[in-house]
């Protein structure tokens, strides 16, 4: 066997792998949401939650999550050493990154206030006193979430990634037995106005005990691996530790501008009732497949262009690089175009019952819809980001995300005005494509020369593929609501999945006629794993 057909195999199970342990992962946050959706709906507790948590989450996903700044750092530098000198460059940055973050956590509880009003400054009095309190609870969150990618890059660069990718799912299980406990006390009271501190604290305490148990899981088996114990290390010359930080310092700040963005888009959210909210589950609903589809891509990709950042290696580096622009576009686009078809069915199916009516399910389908537009550009560069990373050049992202914030912002300004909270989200797909073609642009330039316009043709012929699978897939679905008007569950969940059945068979039918070698590789791991 060659050792391309290793490491194809190889890549393959690590997506495997990542994929059942994301799935797992985004199901349980997938019912957490659901969980607080039928609790509150979309009134204050939750708008005060999607305020509050605009720093911790903003934390949570920069520094902890798979594919962020600390796990991809970690993982540029370990996966290129050998596992005995892992641990004390595990250990000295812990300590560094432990002993920065803590001091975050008391500037977040004393001036608590402060944050809340910069970021949602139009809010009710009554949002504003319940937000303020839940940030405090969850400012330790700001530890934990360096803690967390910390264990992520070091577990991943040791080849272990059924653990990591699956620990989410305790703190979503964590922040379901609160609801669970709060609604067996309270029943349908849950969601009155008299409750509304009381559901908040609830929501901020369990997300807390979420990120804690998260991290303890996989400090266990960082600790039984070898890789690194709670020491306390000083050792800022260790080889590899500088190395680390080179591409971790601007690694976070570009991550850090995007989620500037998301501060942005809530600021002029914030006069706009019951958007925050709505943001958050549209959110979620794109993000749960986004999330399964980058780590597939991601994950297994980035140690291999950090061992192909020499520029020897260059030309098959360049391979790589379509290979995951190419998988995006076959799994993005025809998401997005059934996502956009099928808005109003799948945000009922979720979130409809208890405290989430149909006016919520409105509001939510036109933000999934302004969402769904861009799902391919915002994994498409993040695969660009990545390269840049393994190149050892993480300031280039940065720079684009600092003009971003500037964009966005004027986006926001006259889109909001235009088309209201959607108006929000499409400045973020805005800001998407011009940060994917300038880092395309910028990439052609530094390994002197990509085949765009032969990468293209393919994207261009997957994008017309997933427009008409759309359309065929909302033809079936309003001929559906035309035979059978009733809008009970069983009834909405066979709309859908004919509807979107329709919809994939006609997106495949065209694709596998175009001969894409990335078509043939999807196919005939689907044929090799259900043909057994």
């Amino acid at each position: 066997m060659s050792e391309k057909q290793k490491t194809v195999r190889s890549l393959s199970g690590i997506a495997g792998i990542v994929a059942v342990a994301t799935l797992i992962s985004k199901v349980f946050g997938l019912v957490r949401q659901q969980a607080i959706a039928a609790a509150f709906g979309v009134g204050a507790v939750v708008d005060a939650y999607s305020y509050a948590y605009v720093i911790p989450g903003f934390l949570l996903i920069l520094l902890g999550g798979i594919n962020g700044p600390f796990h991809s750092a970690i993982v540029s530098v370990i996966a290129k050493r050998d596992k005995s000198e892992a641990a004390p460059i595990v250990e000295t940055i812990t300590t560094l990154v432990g002993a920065i973050l803590l001091l975050v956590t008391v500037i977040l509880v004393v001036f608590a206030g402060f944050f809340i009003d910069v970021i949602g400054p139009g809010l009710s009095q009554e949002v504003r006193t319940n937000a303020v309190l839940q940030l405090q609870i969850m400012a330790p969150m700001a530890v934990l979430a360096g803690l967390i990618g910390i264990g992520f890059g070091t577990l991943n660069a040791a080849d272990m990634y059924w653990l990591p990718s699956v620990s989410p799912l305790f703190s979503s299980i964590t922040l379901i037995g609160g609801l669970a406990l709060l609604g067996l006390q309270l029943g349908n009271q849950i969601s009155s106005p008299k409750y509304v501190l009381l559901g908040g604290m609830v929501l901020a305490w369990g997300t807390l005990a979420g990120a804690l148990l998260q991290w303890l899981v996989q400090l266990g088996a960082q600790w039984k691996a070898g890789l690194g114990r709670l020491r306390l290390r000083f050792n800022w010359k260790l080889p590899g530790v500088d190395e680390v930080l080179r591409v971790m310092g601007p690694a976070t700040l570009a991550s850090g501008m995007f989620q500037v963005n998301v501060a942005t888009d809530l600021f002029f959210a914030s006069p706009i009732q019951g958007a925050a909210a709505a943001m958050g589950y549209a959110g979620l609903l794109i993000q749960t497949p986004l999330g399964i589809i980058s780590n597939v891509i991601l994950v297994p990709l980035l140690p291999v262009f950090s061992r192909l950042a020499d520029p020897q290696d260059w030309p098959e580096l360049k391979v790589r690089i379509r290979q995951g622009l190419l998988l995006t576009a076959l799994t993005m686009l025809p998401l997005g175009a059934l996502m956009i078809a099928l808005a109003v069915p799948i945000v009922q199916i979720i979130y409809q019952r208890g405290a989430f009516q149909n006016q919520a399910s409105q509001l939510v389908a036109s933000l999934l819809v302004a969402y769904s537009v861009g799902m391919f550009v915002y994994l498409a560069r993040d695969v660009l980001v990545r390269v840049f990373y393994a190149l050892g050049d993480a300031e280039t992202p940065f720079r684009i995300s600092v003009v971003n914030i500037f964009i966005n912002a004027i986006l926001d300004y006259l889109l909001v005005q235009r088309f209201g909270a959607p108006g929000l989200v499409l400045a973020t797909v805005g800001v998407n494509c011009t940060s994917t073609i300038a880092l395309l642009w910028l990439l052609n330039r530094k390994l002197h020369g990509l085949p765009l316009r032969e990468w293209s043709f393919p994207v261009l012929g997957l994008t017309g593929a997933s427009v008409v699978a759309g359309l065929v897939s909302w033809g079936v679905s309003f001929e559906f609501q035309k035979i059978w008007s009733t809008e009970t569950l069983l009834l909405q969940l066979l709309q859908v999945s004919v509807s979107g059945l329709v919809g994939l068979v006609i997106f495949a039918l065209i694709a596998t006629q175009m001969k894409l070698p990335e078509v043939d590789i999807f196919v005939a791991r689907l044929r090799q794993k259900f043909g057994r």
